[in-house]
């Protein structure tokens, strides 16, 4: 395994879309564009299947130095109802583009600290949103909490408006890795808002949990694990360190590359927690993920259901998504749009009825065709070309490019198609690289990505 860690371990996206985000083409985007796309997924879909809606909420009151999301670092919690005033006013401007009420099949509040607002502004929120739309019959609705200052309220007012999903950010339980990585949190905290959650109702509740941090040994993520057995959370999101100090923004500092594990380390780091959630009956889900039997994730693997976006694995798919706030990501199927990053600007846009985005990318009829494969060995592991539809012009150089990881017993490449190993499903996203021909037309002329291992 090492010898393959050496030879894999590139810089490599992580396919929360294709293409990816270096690689749009701006020349051909335009926000009318992105709206026309969007409308036209919006009239295919929102009946069938309705919509999803992630909204970011960028507040923090302190910064993890482990994280690479756009935030704003601030004790002033005046700051929330502005903040929401114009998320609303963002959704009445897309509502105001459609010819009829959106059917919201996902909703997930993602940040920053979601639950830095108060638990009333976050029912404000909610009930705002649905002032202009309704719920699917089979909705699902999500949040991340922060487990230091997640309350019985937070929970109780989310589940009141629909909430029965919750993840947890854990990391790590070891105090000098949670001192390196400014997130000093007790398993006691974690405990709590694991036992509120399942006694208020949540009948999904994740985890996340990160290897590769700096100072952390493997000793460190398996007692990890099994505080985090102890507490048997539905989901977990297992998943390795993505060390981006280069990008603007980034708060990756107060420590160096060398007190990181190194490539090797982190991989077996990883074999490590693998093994031991796989012996209390945790099943690998897609990349980094694993989930109980009982769970929706799981469940949804099973029956070839598994999606993933820019909010990660979903049980559903939804043709549209809308991102709302600062910097949020949208994906039309057809199209990508992200929101302005500046808090002071994307208010500035909507308080002036423009809609924030500016960037994006319009697919082409190659890019959906190679996306439709990167989501197929995302989530499930194998794909096939065996359709018309499914091939493309440079579907020759991919199969050439995966011989080399057929040698190496990380894939099997048949006539029409590609399976995963076992062997090779830790090197998924070198896998998928495969198919980039994005990135092989023309390699980055800087660092953009995390590396794969």
């Amino acid at each position: 395994m090492c010898s393959l860690v050496q030879k894999y371990n590139v810089a490599g996206p992580r396919y929360t879309s294709y293409p990816t985000v270096p690689y749009w083409n701006m020349d051909t985007f335009s926000s009318k564009k992105w709206q026309s796309t969007l409308i036209q997924s919006f009239e295919e879909s929102n009946a069938k299947e309705g919509i999803s809606l992630y909204i970011h909420l960028p507040f923090c009151e302190s910064m993890c130095t482990f994280c690479g999301c756009h935030k704003r670092i601030t004790q002033r919690h005046e700051v929330e109802e502005l903040y929401i005033r114009t998320v609303l006013k963002e959704w009445k401007l897309y509502c105001d583009l459609f010819s009829q009420r959106p059917i919201i099949k996902e909703l997930h509040l993602g940040g920053g600290t979601p639950t830095f607002f108060t638990p009333q502004n976050l029912k404000n929120l909610i009930n705002g949103i649905f002032s202009m739309a309704k719920r699917a019959e089979d909705y699902e609705f999500s949040f991340e909490g922060h487990p230091n200052n997640t309350t019985k309220e937070h929970l109780q007012a989310l589940y009141d408006v629909g909430f029965r999903r919750v993840s947890f950010g854990v990391q790590d339980y070891n105090v000098k890795v949670q001192q390196a990585i400014h997130r000093i949190q007790p398993f006691a905290n974690v405990k709590n808002v694991t036992q509120w959650a399942r006694q208020i109702g949540y009948t999904s509740i994740g985890h996340d949990i990160i290897f590769g941090l700096p100072f952390q040994k493997e000793e460190h993520v398996r007692e990890t694990i099994l505080r985090t057995k102890e507490l048997r959370p539905d989901r977990l999101a297992f998943y390795s360190y993505a060390h981006v100090p280069w990008l603007k923004g980034n708060g990756q500092r107060g420590y160096k590359d060398a007190d990181l594990p190194s490539a090797e380390e982190k991989r077996q780091q990883y074999e490590t927690g693998k093994a031991l959630l796989a012996e209390v009956g945790y099943r690998e889900i897609g990349m980094d993920h694993f989930a109980l039997p009982t769970d929706a994730l799981y469940k949804s693997m099973q029956s070839g259901e598994l999606h993933r976006n820019f909010m990660g694995y979903t049980a559903s798919k939804t043709q549209a998504m809308i991102g709302l706030g600062a910097s949020s990501i949208s994906d039309s199927w057809y199209s990508f749009a992200q929101n302005v990053k500046g808090i002071e600007e994307y208010q500035h846009l909507v308080e002036n009825n423009v809609i924030p985005v500016y960037r994006g990318h319009i697919l082409t009829d190659e890019d959906r065709v190679i996306r439709k494969h990167i989501l197929n060995l995302m989530c499930g592991f194998k794909t096939s070309w065996s359709l018309p539809s499914l091939r493309f012009e440079a579907i020759d150089e991919v199969r050439e490019r995966l011989r080399e990881m057929e040698r190496d017993a990380l894939v099997l490449v048949v006539e029409d198609g590609v399976e995963v190993t076992e062997k090779g499903r830790p090197f998924i996203r070198n896998i998928c690289m495969a198919f980039d021909v994005l990135l092989h037309k023309k390699e980055p002329e800087k660092r953009l990505f995390s590396m794969t291992i």
